[in-house]
C-alpha cells in the first residue's frame, strides 16, 4: 500500500520517514519529495509498506501525530488521476488569455 505523509518538518530524510513507519511493518519504500531546482523538502512525503494491514494501521496511529512539534497528516496515497484537476486548468484561461 503507498502511503501519503504531509506536514513534515523540512529536516526529515529519507531514512527518518521509512524509521517512523518500520515499528507497523515492513517498510518496502520510502521518499521525501524535493523541489527540484533547490533539492530542499516540500514536506511531504510516500512511504510504501508490503503489508496493508499493517499499513492501515500506521496509517491510524500516525495521522495527526506530532513529529518534530508538527502534526503530520497520513493518508493512503490516490493515484494522479483520482486527484481533481486545478482550478486553472479547467477555467480555460491562461497567460494572456482574454476571455
Amino acid at each position: 500500500m503507498n502511503i501519503f505523509v504531509s506536514n513534515l518538518s523540512f529536516n526529515i530524510q529519507d531514512e527518518d520517514l521509512k524509521d517512523f513507519f518500520a515499528d507497523y511493518g515492513e517498510v518496502t519504500s520510502a521518499k521525501i519529495i524535493t523541489d527540484r531546482e533547490t533539492g530542499q523538502s516540500r514536506g511531504f512525503g510516500f512511504v510504501e509498506m508490503s503489508d496493508d494491514t499493517a499499513a492501515t494501521k500506521a496509517i491510524a496511529e500516525l495521522n495527526e501525530a506530532t513529529v518534530e512539534g508538527r502534526t503530520i497528516r497520513v493518508t493512503e496515497a490516490r493515484p494522479k488521476e483520482d486527484r481533481p484537476a486545478r482550478a486553472s486548468s479547467q477555467s480555460g484561461g491562461g497567460y494572456n488569455s482574454r476571455y
